[in-house]
């Protein structure tokens, strides 16, 4: 018999180690796997039974629960939790799962399950066509999954064309915005694709060496990556000969420093090069001088992770999924007020209302929905009149907001939205690197004028004068830092402008 526990951290915050215990020791003649977490967190610690049937699920199952479902079990008798065929759920059911395909199928750390679940398949083809890679990226238009949405293959092909002695990849695992958890959920749940993604990346762009920067708070995703990495060598999928063939390439965890700015590329460098997490001015940019001065790869966790799927299936098949120019799927992290909050994996396109009553069932109070956040802390606050905004870049670009990680932070009506707008401005002033005047010091004003405004002093005036602010930091910040946070300052006052005091901008009655 075999039963699947969640090692996941999300679903370990709630028992599931308890649990496992529990079952472990009601059922010693039981193979107890611990997976990665399906996604589903409103039913974690969600366990599976592998039966004639498939595997069944049973959630959430928490420490008091697991002995008489250890009972229930044994005797193969029924359980009130239990929920059915875990693929015929609709939640799993109705999603497209590339990235996350073996997330919560299997022990994340067993290369032959790994294996057997179709993984190797697209580095033996890089392998075996190197030249190839670049073009199959290209035709899949895998964009930047980090927030700016820049094509993989561009960057990718301006590293492999630079002449240096070493040449670096490096994946932004600082996963510091609100609401986002994919990159933690597929470290833990799936961390050979993530490395299998490098090889093919170190494949193409000529890198011998490439660096995985994950945050401090992430202890199990360091954990997970770093034995990760050992058995990947161990297997032959990295180091001196991948595959058996003459490409050499070796990766290594480095942990965060705690700063949300080291999210930014170049603070992320100066963090791996020892120094204090601050922004480079551009140019020169990374993939010409990046660590060390040398030629970079940078890119996201989930960009990276995206690529063995493309050189299994070639880029057409995964530019069938999605929209002309937001092509492939995206791992959309439902948050905040929500009934069910978790990971969807859908084909850009989707609408914010499909994501938000469909895959979450609304709020979590069961109040109205009055505000969703897309893209993390600097990301615009949408209002529910702009709840059918399909979920690509450009349609999101086009109402002044920006898909970002893909996080998505419910809001209910009992939300002030004069106080979050002060919030991003905080936020900013607490972790600008010092860098820049319009971030370093505009963030700290900005607070105090949201501050006037509340306090109703001149709130017309006020208002005047921080929409100049935000438009000096938007253009005069040396990266996003500054340079986003008037989108969630500016959607609150634009939107929901009675939390100030104030009437929609044109009424003066």
């Amino acid at each position: 018999m075999k039963i699947y526990v969640p090692v996941d951290s999300s679903a370990k915050s709630v028992g599931s180690e308890s649990v496992a215990g529990t079952i472990r020791a009601a059922l010693p003649d039981a193979q107890i796997v611990r997976n990665g977490s399906r996604g589903m967190l409103w039913l974690e610690p969600l366990v599976e039974v592998e039966t004639e049937l498939g595997r069944v699920a049973y959630g959430p199952i928490f420490p008091e629960d697991a002995e008489s479902l250890a009972q229930a079990i044994a005797s193969n008798g029924t359980h009130h939790k239990f929920l059915g065929v875990t693929a015929d759920l609709p939640w799993i059911r109705e999603q497209n799962r590339l990235t996350f395909a073996r997330v919560g199928i299997s022990d994340p750390l067993n290369p032959t399950d790994y294996v057997e679940l179709g993984g190797l398949a697209g580095l033996r083809n890089a392998v075996a066509q190197p030249h190839t890679i670049v073009d199959q990226v290209m035709t899949s238009g895998l964009r930047g999954r980090g927030g700016a949405g820049f094509p993989a293959a561009i960057k990718w092909r301006t590293v492999a064309q630079c002449e240096a002695d070493v040449k670096y990849l490096c994946i932004n695992a600082d996963e510091g915005d609100s609401g986002t958890f994919a990159d933690r959920m597929l470290m833990e749940g799936d961390p050979f694709t993530l490395i299998e993604g490098m090889a093919i990346t170190a494949i193409a762009t000529g890198a011998s060496v490439g660096f995985i920067y994950i945050r401090s708070e992430y202890p199990d995703a360091i954990r997970v990556m770093n034995a990760a990495l050992t058995i990947a060598r161990e297997q032959g999928w990295i180091g001196n000969s991948i595959l058996g063939s003459e490409f050499t390439f070796d990766a290594y965890v480095r942990v965060g420093a705690g700063s949300y700015v080291c999210g930014e590329e170049t603070a992320m460098l100066e963090s791996l090069e020892g120094k204090r997490g601050m922004v480079r001015p551009k140019p020169p940019i990374p993939a010409l001088e990046g660590l060390f001065g040398k030629p970079t790869v940078i890119n996201n966790v989930m960009t990276i992770a995206a690529v063995p799927y493309i050189l299994t299936h070639g880029g057409e098949a995964y530019a069938d999924f999605g929209t002309e120019k937001s092509t492939g799927t995206s791992v959309y992290q439902l948050a905040g007020n929500i009934a069910q909050g978790g990971i969807v994996e859908l084909g850009f396109g989707v609408t914010l209302r499909h994501l938000v009553d469909h895959f979450g069932s609304g709020t979590r109070s069961g109040e109205p929905l009055r505000a969703v956040q897309v893209g993390g802390p600097l990301g615009a606050y949408l209002s529910k009149g702009q709840l059918d905004v399909p979920m690509d870049y450009e349609s999101l670009a086009g109402i002044d907001a920006m898909l970002g990680h893909g996080g998505i932070v419910v809001f209910d009506d009992s939300v002030d939205m004069a106080q979050q707008a002060r919030f991003a401005m905080e936020f900013c002033a607490e972790e600008s690197c010092g860098k820049c005047t319009p971030c370093r010091i505009g963030s700290t004003r900005g607070v105090e004028v949201i501050d006037l405004i509340i306090r109703g002093e001149d709130r017309a005036g006020n208002r005047d004068l921080l929409v100049d602010l935000c438009e000096v930091m938007t253009d005069g910040s040396l990266c996003a830092m500054g340079g986003l946070t008037p989108m969630p300052v500016l959607s609150a006052l634009t939107k929901f402008p009675e939390d100030f005091g104030l009437l929609p901008e044109g009424h003066t009655t």
